[in-house]
């Protein structure tokens, strides 16, 4: 099970969209000078993190009163693999192992990246937590893809970059975890996990042959 943004996408691109382009359209929006706008928006992010609303393009698009998904459409072409991701996604694809998507991200960002990237061929499923009612840090949601997919908690590896969704997961009993320590290529290497890292997908490959 593989997370989207930043574990097979290149996180730049949400942090440019929300970090930026966000900000710059709120301030316009407003009348408000960047830095204000900034610190405003960013407080407004952290009062929901990592509930399913802080995904939910529905939510920000009402609360900002601008169409944040046309932002999204805007800066489409920025929308890239992470190094070495595709290629991980191609040699999955010809063994027999099931893939899925497995991420927070709202429905309508999802179709746009993979109308962009075209990536939905190399999974078995594409998982929404928006479908489901609950972000991947709740246990509800856990649950709720269990029925779904009836997946072993034993024998699944689940890559994403989120700490907290990675908590969330082992609490469910997933046991083979992998973060991702440079989901975003413009930012440094992060250190400090308290799970088993890779800098890119692309790396599980080369340990397995390695294991071989």
């Amino acid at each position: 099970m593989l997370d989207m943004d930043g574990t097979i996408l290149d996180l730049a691109f949400d942090n440019y969209v929300w970090k930026q382009l966000v900000v710059s359209r709120y301030a316009k929006h407003n009348g408000l000078e960047y830095k204000t706008a900034r610190e405003r928006l960013f407080a407004k992010y952290a009062s929901i993190q990592g509930d399913l609303e802080w995904y939910c393009l529905d939510h920000w698009s009402e609360r900002l009163g601008f169409d944040v998904l046309e932002l999204h459409h805007e800066v489409h072409e920025r929308i890239e693999y992470l190094p070495g991701a595709q290629a991980f996604l191609e040699a999955v694809h010809r063994t027999d192992i099931k893939v899925l998507l497995v991420t927070n991200s709202h429905p309508d960002t999802l179709h746009l990246k993979d109308d962009t990237l075209s990536f939905s061929d190399y999974f078995d499923g594409l998982h929404s937590s928006h479908a489901y009612g609950h972000a991947k840090e709740r246990q509800e949601f856990w649950h709720a893809l269990q029925k779904a997919e009836g997946f072993d908690p034993a024998t699944t590896v689940f890559v994403d970059d989120t700490e907290p969704v990675l908590r969330s997961a082992a609490e469910y009993g997933i046991e083979m975890l992998v973060t991702i320590t440079r989901p975003d290529t413009s930012e440094p290497t992060r250190n400090g996990s308290e799970f088993a890292g890779v800098e890119g997908v692309n790396e599980l490959l080369e340990r397995s042959s390695e294991r071989d």
